[in-house]
């Protein structure tokens, strides 16, 4: 993990504590590191409820009840499973905020709308409404991407909770 995102891990569990927050993450392109970011930082677990890594069409349906039709309809790289798998987060834990990636870290995998290094990120908060953003990676190598993903799924969260 880098010093920017470690630092960003950092207040990522400040900023949950001081509003009292548990967070999970929901992640496919990912698989697993954002929340492995977190519980690298001793004392996590107040903050941190859960993580899905939901790397299968199956696993995001069956884990965080992603619709099937979404899937097939826009594919599960997309803004609308990116929101379905935030708010699928919050409804199977007890988190009040929830983080979803979906995206192509490479090098298979592309097709020409959707290019190795899109990513899609959401974030549900409880009580909000949750919010998209779309990046794309495509000049860096898998490991890049992934980490990229992780350094914006952390600012997202962050420019949520401002």
């Amino acid at each position: 993990m880098t010093y920017f995102c470690e630092k960003q891990a950092h207040e990522v569990l400040n900023i949950c504590r001081q509003k009292s927050l548990l967070l999970t993450t929901v992640e496919s392109c990912t698989g697993g590191l954002i929340a492995a970011s977190l519980t690298n930082i001793a004392g996590s677990s107040d903050v941190l409820d859960c993580g899905f890594v939901v790397y299968s069409n199956e696993s995001k349906m069956r884990l965080v009840s992603v619709c099937a039709e979404l899937i097939k309809t826009y594919g599960a790289v997309s803004k609308e499973v990116a929101l379905a798998m935030a708010e699928g987060g919050l409804k199977h834990s007890q988190a009040d905020i929830a983080v979803s990636v979906t995206g192509i870290a490479g090098p298979g995998g592309a097709s020409l709308n959707k290019p190795v290094g899109l990513v899609h990120f959401a974030v549900a908060y409880k009580n909000h409404s949750p919010v998209h953003k779309e990046m794309h990676f495509g000049h860096l190598d898998r490991k890049a991407i992934r980490h990229a993903t992780v350094e914006n799924a952390f600012q997202m969260i962050l420019e949520r909770l401002h």
